[in-house]
């Protein structure tokens, strides 16, 4: 079979999880193996994953082995077991990399739960139901196996030991990951979910993972984590150094869009439970908490801004003429963030309307703290400069929550974010490359 494009990305936020019908689906499990040059250990990997699943899982499953532009007998290998094996398919791409793989095969599969894992099978196989069953059922999004949960038991020298902690404490201190392990080779995600997500990831390698998780994470997506019992492969072909290095470019590429809001995560929120009254639910603003936290960011920088401004001002000015040009200064910017971070907001339409409501909400803050410089003055002059700080600082706090409410409610209110929201909006392409599966 040959294709050049993968499924169109639909518009909208995703359904409500749910259970999969079963009794209407003839292959459940869909589980890549990507390979290249692994003509040795190709085929002992397929029987042995082909025995454990039909042994062990009570569903329809495919194992497809996406070949990653091999030199060596790997394809004569992989159409041996095509051949042999009526749940094995076999996949030629004619450009390396695992992501590539990955994403060409799960584009092209209707199974609605797609996995994969590494070839030299360091995973032990019975974690691999557990793996699936949370995205069967509906409880989650994805699934990854975690060799750094506590009880995961794991057998591997002190050089990868280390690489692979370092890793994820530089995800979590970048990108605030919560994942325990991003570059364990047995993953699972759910195919709704990936029709949705693998548009939006743009690397083909070893970084395809972590995109992948980051983007489901800050989405709001459930990721479920199984402890693993890992085995080492010491002849394996990762090229370590190389690896790290391309990892931490991925990490300062999606980190970026993450801060400018590049990326259209909306597309993958999921309503709030299961249960229809949940998806109704009255009173309850949608998307409050990641506003919140996203406005008190740009507050916080905002203030440092509105600080540093004023005293540069103060040095050639009175304190109110400072204070009223270093908050009109910072009050521009801060709108011009919480329009595009906070709410979501993109594109120039009705950008000065919004600027013009900003100040109305600027005068409001210069009101509170120009009265309450009025007000030190009164109390007796001669304040020290930290003084007139301190009280600034305070009147801005007070400030704040009547910000957020007007912002909220008068400036970005919801029918204009859902407006934005339903625009249409480009989409990173990928190349994919014409793949042949071997005929049966």
């Amino acid at each position: 079979m040959t294709t050049t494009q993968p499924p169109r990305t639909p518009l909208g936020s995703l359904p409500p999880r749910e259970h999969l019908r079963l009794g209407q689906i003839t292959t459940v499990l869909d589980v890549v193996i990507p390979v290249y040059n692994e003509e040795r250990d190709l085929e002992p990997c397929v029987r042995r994953l082909h025995e454990h699943l039909a042994r062990t899982f009570p569903y329809g499953f495919r194992i497809t082995i996406a070949d990653n532009a091999s030199t060596d007998r790997t394809p004569e290998v992989a159409a041996l077991l095509d051949d042999a094996i009526d749940e094995v398919t076999a996949v030629r791409l004619e450009q390396k990399g695992r992501g590539r793989a990955l994403r060409t095969v799960w584009s092209l599969s209707e199974a609605p739960v797609l996995a994969y894992m590494d070839v030299d099978l360091s995973t032990d196989l019975n974690a691999l139901l557990p793996l699936v069953a949370p995205l069967i059922s509906g409880h989650s999004d994805l699934a990854i196996g975690s060799r750094l949960s506590r009880s995961a038991r794991v057998v591997r020298g002190p050089k990868r030991e280390f690489i692979s902690r370092t890793y994820n404490l530089i995800l979590r201190g970048s990108l605030a990951a919560r994942f325990s392990d991003a570059q364990c080779g047995f993953k699972a995600i759910r195919g709704d979910v990936a029709a949705r997500l693998l548009p939006m990831i743009e690397d083909s390698g070893w970084f395809f993972d972590t995109e992948m998780l980051v983007l489901a994470e800050r989405a709001g997506l459930r990721i479920h984590e199984v402890p693993v019992d890992w085995v080492d492969d010491p002849e394996s072909t990762v090229q370590l150094v190389r690896t790290a290095a391309d990892d931490l470019k991925g990490v300062w590429r999606v980190g970026r869009a993450l801060a400018t809001g590049a990326l259209p995560l909306d597309r993958l929120a999921r309503p709030f439970g299961d249960d229809p009254r949940d998806r109704e639910l009255s009173g309850v603003p949608g998307g409050l908490a990641r506003q919140l936290v996203g406005f008190c960011v740009v507050g916080g920088l905002s203030t440092l801004l509105y600080l540093a401004l004023y005293s540069v001002f103060r040095l050639g000015v009175g304190p109110q003429p400072a204070n009223a040009m270093a908050l009109l200064v910072s009050a521009l910017a801060n709108t011009a963030a919480n329009r595009r971070l906070t709410f979501g907001v993109r594109g120039r339409d009705r950008a000065v309307r919004h600027q013009a409501q900003g100040l109305v909400v600027f005068a409001i803050g210069l009101a509170l703290t120009s009265g309450s410089l009025a007000a030190l003055d009164a109390s007796g002059g001669g304040a020290s400069h930290g003084t007139e700080l301190a009280v600034l600082v305070a009147a801005n706090l007070a400030a704040t929550v009547l910000r957020f409410l007007l912002f909220r409610a008068w400036v970005f209110p919801d029918r204009e974010r859902r407006d934005d929201a339903e625009e249409p909006r480009p989409h990173p392409t990928h190349d994919h490359h014409d793949l042949t599966r071997s005929a049966r």
